[in-house]
């Protein structure tokens, strides 16, 4: 089991913790996705999701905390869009085989042993030429707190993002600081890692 409590008494608050507009990075780079059906992993509070049906993808997401996905429900409901909301842990959950045209992970707080396996069954996950885009703060992020938390072992640098997944073509893939600016959680310059892959 790898949830902590500690997202359920988050999301419980009545603001959105990381805000209601998409990430940037995933904003700027939407067009790199490809087909219709995306899997967005740890959505958390449906920012992310919301986006991404509003502009016709069919997204399904998944997060552990039921308080993320009632929220994330409200804001699909707001938005007017249709989502498929799955509450799971990401540790045990079957992705599928060649079910995905794009899969998405947005700032996913995984520790290294279970973000290396979740790497390699999102490519397993991806049909041929489907895309993972992903963001997440990279170990240089510990000294900003500006997000993230304090644990480095959720953090990652590009050359751990390449080890951890094979078999795609990388057509973007830094490490840099950029401001982020989501909700009260993620406000300030950061540091981050960002990849969009292919697979082969």
């Amino acid at each position: 089991m790898n949830f902590d409590p500690m997202w359920d008494t988050r999301f419980a608050e009545s603001d959105y913790a990381y805000g209601t507009e998409p990430n940037d990075f995933l904003k700027a780079q939407v067009k790199q996705l490809t087909g219709k059906r995306v899997l967005s992993l740890a959505e958390g509070e449906g920012r992310n999701a919301v986006y991404l049906a509003k502009l016709g993808f069919e997204v399904t997401a998944v997060d552990a905390s039921i308080k993320g996905i009632e929220k994330a429900q409200q804001l699909a409901h707001s938005a007017g869009v249709s989502i498929e909301f799955i509450q799971a842990d990401l540790a045990n959950f079957d992705l599928g085989r060649e079910k995905w045209d794009s899969v998405i992970a947005i700032f996913a707080p995984f520790g290294q042993a279970l973000r290396a396996k979740l790497h390699q069954r999102v490519v397993q996950a991806l049909v041929p030429g489907g895309v993972f885009l992903t963001e997440a703060y990279s170990p240089a992020q510990i000294h900003f707190g500006t997000g993230g938390g304090n644990d480095i072992d959720t953090m990652f640098t590009k050359v751990q993002l390449a080890q951890e997944v094979k078999a795609v073509k990388w057509t973007h893939l830094e490490q840099l600081q950029r401001p982020v600016v989501e909700g009260r959680y993620h406000t300030g310059l950061a540091a981050v890692v960002q990849g969009i892959g292919i697979k082969q």
